[in-house]
């Protein structure tokens, strides 16, 4: 999958043949063709900045890779952030060192009880206090308001998870991986719709799939805030489905005590300063990483995921990985990976896992990349600090 124009600087290959450069933490022969088309419509974006940057997770995605970053100027593609706007990752640790197999079923019981996971909903509203302040225009919030509060500390379906792990640093942690759920969906498809129409009314050269809206817009405000609105309510979410999660712990476990919250969101845009300017970041499926700023890389659930803490490299506009990777798509991975031996894998290391049937093989770990791979890959963009082995999984 060689282009002409290709180079290599400090390890990292950089295609130099569209409008800007393209920089791979990845072997450009690890990257599928979809994807690499992808980014390369990124570069030849007329309102485009300096590069764009690609980490070692990246798969192709819809309109932008999973796992890039696009700073643009003067507009915003609302594609560019994904349909799960704000879906991202949170940890906290326990000050457990360890957990009986008997003991840590109960506590998974009571999370599969008390969290809805898949289409499911809470049968009854959530205490509104746990929703987001509503400020400036907000019309689509408005409009999916209360269906959001029976959707507020829900799991949501495809790679989402709730994780018991056992950390290097010899404690017990939980992670959960989950977004926006259907309002920041229903946002971002509305505006998605208003750019393609902006786009085709301005006869603008634009695909489809990168429909863009400009800031002298109207609907660049609307968006604006509806996204970050969005960015609060995935966090709420994950916050009421942790606080589910550490009263599963309390009631089987008493003396239990948590510390060490940490949240990182992984689909947004933001206004940033990079190389001197002001820029629109677009993150899909990437990890912010300023020097010193703690992240999670998540593996597979068979796999090791990671705490790690930004080096703040300019050079992927302070990014990194936002975990493995999808090394097949999810009706591949039906088709083609053995149940039995992905089970037999699981039940090997001891994981109480989330693998009952074919149609659960596009979350097995034979669907993603090498997670060790994807780490040594972005050594110049995080510290691990903590290295996490999954004891239990609940996935979407």
């Amino acid at each position: 999958m060689k282009h002409d124009g290709t180079i290599r600087t400090n390890g990292k290959a950089i295609i130099e043949t569209d409008n800007l450069p393209i920089k791979l933490w990845l072997e450009e022969d690890q990257m599928e063709e979809g994807a690499l088309e992808q980014a390369r419509n990124l570069a030849n974006l007329p309102f485009a900045f300096k590069h764009i940057a690609i980490m070692p997770d990246t798969h192709q995605g819809y309109g932008m890779p999973i796992g890039a970053i696009l700073a643009t100027k003067g507009a915003i593609i609302p594609n560019a952030v994904g349909v799960d706007i704000g879906c991202g990752m949170c940890s906290l640790r326990t000050n457990l060192e360890h957990i009986e197999t008997p003991k840590l079923k109960e506590i998974m019981g009571i999370i599969r009880k008390t969290v809805p996971v898949g289409f499911e909903h809470h049968k009854t509203r959530q205490d509104e206090a746990w929703m987001p302040e509503r400020k400036g225009e907000l019309p689509i919030v408005e409009q999916e308001y209360e269906s959001a509060l029976y959707q507020i500390g829900t799991l949501g379906g495809g790679n989402h998870f709730i994780e018991i792990q056992k950390g290097s640093d010899g404690y017990i942690w939980i992670m959960i991986h989950s977004g926006s759920r259907n309002i920041g969906f229903t946002v971002a498809n509305h505006y998605d719709g208003v750019a393609k129409k902006m786009n085709q009314d301005a006869g603008e050269d634009v695909s489809q799939e990168l429909a863009y809206i400009p800031e002298t817009s109207e609907y660049f405000k609307l968006y604006w805030n509806e996204m970050n609105y969005c960015l609060e309510f995935a966090l709420a979410n994950r916050k009421l489905m942790m606080e589910r999660a550490r009263s599963a712990f309390t009631e089987i476990l008493p003396e239990v005590e948590f510390a060490d919250f940490i949240n990182k969101p992984h689909n947004f845009a933001a206004e940033e300063k990079h190389f001197g300017e002001w820029v629109i970041v677009h993150r899909k499926g990437a990890t912010r990483a300023r020097k010193g700023e703690w992240g999670m890389i998540p593996g597979s659930q068979g796999t090791r995921s990671f705490l790690v803490k930004g080096k703040g490299e300019a050079q992927s506009f302070e990014s990194c990985a936002h975990g493995a990777g999808r090394i097949m798509s999810r009706t591949k991975a039906r088709k083609t990976l053995d149940l039995k031996e992905e089970v037999k894998a699981l039940k090997d290391r001891g994981i109480l896992h989330a693998i009952r049937h074919r149609k659960d093989l596009d979350e097995a770990p034979g669907s993603y990349k090498d997670i060790d791979e994807v780490m040594a890959n972005q050594v110049d963009l995080v510290d691990v600090q903590i290295e996490l082995q999954p004891l239990a999984v609940i996935k979407g």
